[in-house]
């Protein structure tokens, strides 16, 4: 990612602004919700990709920062949120899209099933990932 922010800084026109958009690891709460009510059954699992790849991340733009290449001008985590229809298109895609970054537990898969045997038709699960937003300035350096 460091070569990668180098062309970043070199093809930024001046004054140019690089935004930092990205899910950060952070055991994404699942939940069973229906328009009445939310039901929380448990985390996704970190797995050591997701948590290497942040840090990389953040240790790339650290280095920048220090460079005098970019200066950070804002930063925020915000929520994100997946739905499903179903259990199993909820367990399909973490298991298709998420692999490398993050594992549904036995326990919150059993538990959101209890749950979902319980509740009226029309019901969704949902994950929220935790989102950084990052605001960096290019500098003439």
């Amino acid at each position: 990612m460091v070569h990668a922010l180098e062309e970043v800084h070199r093809v930024l026109a001046a004054d140019g602004v690089l935004i930092d958009l990205r899910p950060v690891a952070d055991r994404w709460p699942v939940e069973i919700i229906s328009a009445e009510r939310c039901w929380p059954v448990g985390r996704l699992e970190d797995l050591p990709q997701q948590l290497a790849d942040d840090a990389a991340s953040n240790a790339a733009l650290d280095q920048a920062s220090l460079a005098g290449s970019f200066v950070l001008e804002r930063q925020e985590t915000f929520d994100f949120s997946y739905y499903w229809d179903s259990l199993q298109d909820m367990r399909e895609y973490i298991d298709d899209e998420w692999a490398d970054f993050c594992a549904l537990p036995v326990r919150v898969f059993d538990q959101a099933q209890t749950i979902w045997g319980q509740i009226d038709p029309g019901g969704q699960v949902r994950v929220r990932l935790k989102m950084q937003l990052g605001v960096w300035r290019r500098t003439m350096v």
